[in-house]
Formats: C-alpha cells, sequence, structure tokens
C-alpha cells in the first residue's frame, strides 16, 4: 500500500474542513426563520383638538384707595403728624367703601381690603429763583381693596358703588370660572371623542375594523386663561361718568385641548405587513 505523503493530508484536512464550513453554513441558510419577529400589528394613529366655550360665573373686580401727605421739600423735615392724619383719613374711606359695598348686598367674606402700603414719592414742585423745578416729596398710604362676585348681575351696580365711593383708580375686572375642572373636563372629552370620530370614519372607508385602544396622550393640555376686562379710571374722570348707564358683557372664555389616539386594526381587510400604520391628524 502506497503511504500518503504529508502534504497530501494537509490537503485533505483543509478540504475536509472547507466542506464542513459550507455545509453549516448551507444549513443556516436554508433553515426556516423560526425566531424571527413577527410583522408588528396594523395601527390607526389619530390627532384630534377642540375646545369649548364657556361663560365666566365669577368676576374680580381690584380696586385701590390712597391718600398723599403734603408735599414738602427735600430740605424740611417731614411731620409725623401729617402721615398720621393722611392714615386716619385713608382708614375712614375704606370703612366707608366696605360699608358701602355691603349695602348692595355683598357678603363681608366677599370684600377684601388689603394690608397698608406706604411709598415716598418726589414730586414737581414749583419754579424757584433760577426758573428751575423744586423736587419735593411726600408719602402715599395705599390699601387695595378686592371684591369678588359669584352672580354678574351685581357686577354693574358694585362698579358704580365703587366709583361712587371715590376709589383712586379701579384696575380693571377678572373674569373666571367657579369650578375650572368641569370645563377643562369637558374640553377633554370633547377632542377625544373627536379623535374617536375621526378614527371610526377612517376605518370605515378603509373596510377597516377599530380593535383595542393602544395609546392615549395629550398634545395640549386643557389650556385656561381668565378673561380680562381693562377698566382703569381714575377717581376725577371716573365720577363724571358714573351717572351713565353701565352695561358689561363678560363675553366667554375658551379652552383648548388636544390628544393623540393609537387604535389597533383588526379583521381580514387590516393589512398584515411591517409597517402598516394609517395616520391622521387635524
Amino acid at each position: 500500500m502506497k503511504a500518503i505523503s504529508p502534504i497530501s493530508q494537509r490537503l485533505r484536512s483543509q478540504f475536509l474542513g472547507y466542506g464542513l464550513l459550507g455545509s453549516a453554513l448551507l444549513a443556516l441558510l436554508s433553515a426556516p426563520l423560526a425566531h424571527a419577529s413577527p410583522p408588528p400589528q396594523p395601527s390607526l394613529h389619530v390627532q384630534a383638538q377642540s375646545w369649548v366655550e364657556v361663560e365666566p360665573d365669577k368676576a374680580t373686580l381690584n380696586a385701590r384707595l390712597w391718600e398723599n401727605t403734603p408735599a414738602l421739600s427735600t430740605l424740611e423735615e417731614s411731620d409725623s403728624s401729617a402721615l398720621s392724619d393722611a392714615r386716619e383719613r385713608l382708614e375712614t374711606r375704606a370703612s366707608e367703601l366696605i360699608a358701602q359695598m355691603e349695602a348692595t348686598g355683598l357678603k363681608r367674606s366677599a370684600i377684601n381690603a388689603g394690608s397698608l402700603n406706604v411709598y415716598p414719592e418726589h414730586v414737581q414742585g414749583p419754579r424757584n429763583d433760577d426758573g428751575e423745578h423744586e423736587t419735593l416729596q411726600r408719602t402715599r398710604l395705599e390699601r387695595p381693596i378686592t371684591v369678588e362676585l359669584t352672580d354678574l348681575d351685581q357686577l354693574s351696580e358694585v362698579l358704580d358703588a365703587l366709583i361712587a365711593a371715590g376709589v383712586n383708580s379701579l384696575d380693571g375686572v377678572q373674569f373666571d370660572l367657579q369650578d375650572r375642572d368641569a370645563a377643562t373636563d369637558e374640553a377633554l372629552v370633547k377632542a377625544l371623542e373627536k379623535a374617536q370620530h375621526k378614527a371610526n370614519l377612517m376605518a370605515d372607508s378603509l373596510d377597516a375594523e377599530l380593535g383595542h385602544v393602544q395609546r392615549i396622550e395629550e398634545t395640549q393640555s386643557p389650556i385656561f386663561q381668565p378673561r380680562m376686562m381693562a377698566m382703569r379710571a381714575e377717581s376725577d374722570s371716573a365720577a363724571n361718568q358714573s351717572g351713565a348707564a353701565s352695561d358689561y358683557s363678560p363675553g366667554t372664555i375658551r379652552i383648548d385641548a388636544g390628544v393623540s389616539v393609537e387604535w389597533a386594526l383588526k379583521g381580514p381587510d387590516a393589512p398584515r405587513h411591517p409597517g402598516s400604520d394609517v395616520a391622521a391628524q387635524e
């Protein structure tokens, strides 16, 4: 028997190794993809926005009363009695204003007289011998007054009473809702109902059937912003208008909401290939 040379043995070993490697590769390529991930379930993605407009049922009025001490030269010493007199006048006016507010039928709890504020002020005085205006100094004592109404039919009467009481400044009316949560919930429900309507319309048009909801999220949280009615009036000009008929319309407050909802699609007509997704935006 003829002996096999070492070179032939090495070649035979290499060919055998290549054969085994090729067989393994062929087996991997021909094996079924048993572990491949299944295609994603088809879905329908809808975004919707909606809003509600609500008539306010609450109003907050902000006014201010103030008294000033006599204006003096910066070289003169301030008079403590003048400060006491100004404070006494201010407290008297505040008490009278509260009494007039209660006379309109308001409860005392609806009227808030804020704490005393004291401000130094510099005002322009007369011209001196050099023709220049002298700078004078005085002290302002001020109390804010806040009135809250839950009956808007009282608004006109209360405003007229504030003006008649001689408020120095009336800083507008802020309209609001007593129950904000109910209004924001209504806006959110309307957005969800609109998303459901759009999803049903699209599914019916494409002969598909909606399955379970896969994801829900807010794209816009309900935005609530109280409505402000600018109404700044200084006492001198306001007093001349107090005799005119007053009619204040609060209008409406708009609350917006937005949602994004994704449904699974089911049924024989639903597409069954990867990336099958139907999306709709308003």
